[in-house]
């Protein structure tokens, strides 16, 4: 055997090669996942304050029909957004470990990889909707000037459809560096550009196709962007070589987690469907309000766990998991710090708010059923947190487990409770299912993920409710211009008092403290 070559038969790598190699700094990560959920949140909420803008100039030029068959164009491909074989996530949640390890060549490789892979799944999919593209349309009830816009439209959605799932993975490297500032600057620019542009084109004449190019040179103009800002992160990302190694296990946790995404998507909707079946459309119109307005804060989650998700993935192995579970819990304290004052605001402004937007009839018959699934939303929306480090973990597959051994009681108890009490009963068993959801994947994250937040401290936050919840139901009885704004003043002044002495430990007042420059960091149980 050559002096080369070790006891299993492997050349040895080169000292220097691994003195390049050093892992990155896990300090100060908590700040970084912060200070990127904003990046991210932000990055959703500026393109939607300009969608609200520029839609109505494009409703207006297309008129109803032609924004109708916008709208299906862009459906049909989001329905089949699990093309890519989660690869996405596979990229994410594997390059980050690369990174963490200091292996920038693996991470190149990584990437590579789940960019392959999704082209091999995804392409297949596009060529089929662009063979069949006439006939999937044909399907729908388009009117027949439209339909061969329809169909050339569909055609070029097909193709943006791929160059998204692309967009997904080349922009690794910056999620696995908690870079969320590029990252949002990249997808939400390209989004506003795109959303800016298109009743331009409508103006000027080009119709559905002309919005649709728009998106698909927004895409273009995106997956560009990301190529570009991810090889200055990671100058290795470009290369000829794949990781073979490791791709059985992109592909394990990528099917993995496509079942789950099916499982959690029927749900979450499935009770919908049964309410419009057993009660009326117009139960399902008031319900879907009130779940619209419900389902707008879980963008504040899903900005935090695109954070979460990499952060806990750089942290797998065991030499972090002291700072893996102080991540965890700060998360999930947090969460719950901000979601109990947002509820009880949107409970106290449901009931307005659905008869500006909607009308009169919406705001008598949406209100109490928001109520019923603010309960469950608050649940929901901690869910979040155990999840993202279920996947960070790899461990898809029991995501997919749970989910599915979730749907077949799910259902029989929608079923039961929408027809005994119609759509209170609907609301009423999706938050119940998602209380229960919240404790399961709790018990998952501890077992595969091994971090957990300490029973205790579930005491001390719901105790912290109390002044809030008091000042709700205080609020549904007394009305007056006066009354009401001094009593939500003090209720929200001793939910405070009670979050800062009671609830923080001293090492998370400390941080806050040192973010935002206050003086001193007394109070706070210091009870694990």
């Amino acid at each position: 055997m050559s002096d080369l070559q070790d006891k299993t038969g492997m050349i040895p790598e080169p000292l220097e090669a691994k003195a390049d190699r050093m892992p990155p700094s896990t300090a100060g990560m908590t700040t970084k996942v912060v200070k990127g959920s904003l990046w991210t949140l932000a990055g959703q909420v500026a393109p939607l304050g300009v969608s609200l803008v520029t839609t109505p100039f494009t409703i207006r030029l297309l008129g109803a029909e032609g924004y109708g068959v916008l709208i299906l164009v862009g459906l049909i491909p989001t329905y089949l957004g699990f093309a890519d074989f989660g690869m996405s996530m596979a990229s994410t949640k594997f390059g980050s470990e690369a990174y963490a390890e200091g292996d920038e060549e693996k991470e190149g490789r990584i990437v590579r990889t789940a960019a392959l892979i999704a082209l091999m799944t995804s392409v297949p999919v596009a060529a089929l909707l662009i063979f069949f593209a006439g006939q999937i349309i044909g399907m729908f009830n388009v009117p027949p000037e439209l339909s061969s816009d329809a169909v050339l439209a569909l055609r070029l959605a097909s193709i943006t459809f791929v160059i998204n799932f692309l967009c997904g993975i080349f922009n690794t490297p910056q999620l696995a560096r908690l870079r969320m500032d590029l990252n949002t600057f990249i997808n939400a620019s390209s989004r506003i550009l795109g959303l800016l542009a298109t009743p331009l084109l409508l103006y000027l004449g080009y119709g559905i196709v002309g919005a649709v190019t728009v998106l698909l040179a927004a895409s273009i103009l995106n997956l560009t962007g990301h190529l570009i800002v991810s090889r200055r992160l990671l100058p290795h990302l470009t290369g000829t070589t794949i990781e073979t190694d490791i791709a059985r296990r992109m592909a394990k946790f990528g099917g993995g987690f496509i079942i789950a995404s099916i499982a959690g998507m029927l749900l979450g909707n499935i009770e919908k469907g049964l309410l419009s079946s057993l009660v009326s459309v117009t139960s399902l119109a008031y319900y879907s309000v009130a779940f619209a307005l419900a389902g707008m804060l879980t963008m504040f989650s899903a900005s935090m766990v695109q954070s979460l998700f990499p952060a806990f993935a750089r942290l797998q192995s065991e030499e972090n998991r002291i700072q893996r579970n102080s991540m965890y819990s700060v998360a999930i304290t947090m969460t719950v710090i901000w979601v109990l004052p947002v509820l009880v605001f949107l409970s106290f402004v449901a009931e307005g708010f659905f008869t500006i937007w909607a009308g009169a009839e919406f705001g008598r018959e949406s209100t109490v059923p928001f109520y019923i699934l603010a309960v469950g939303l608050g649940f929901n929306l901690l869910a979040y947190v155990p999840s993202a480090a279920i996947m960070a973990a790899g461990r898809t597959d029991a995501l997919a487990t749970l989910y599915w051994i979730e749907l077949v009681p799910y259902f029989f108890c929608v079923w039961l409770l929408t027809a005994r009490f119609g759509i209170y009963g609907a609301a009423a068993a999706w938050s119940v299912r998602a209380i229960i959801d919240l404790f399961a994947v709790l018990y998952l994250a501890r077992s595969v993920s091994n971090v957990s937040f300490q029973s205790g401290r579930f005491g001390r936050l719901v105790l912290s409710s109390i002044p809030l919840v008091a000042v709700f139901i205080l609020g549904r009885i007394i009305d007056g211009w006066v009354t009401l704004p001094l009593l939500i003043s003090v209720g929200i002044l001793s939910y405070c008092l009670f979050v800062w002495y009671v609830v923080l430990q001293k090492e998370e007042l400390t941080w806050v403290c040192s973010r935002f420059g206050t003086r001193s960091a007394s109070g706070g149980s210091g009870i694990v």
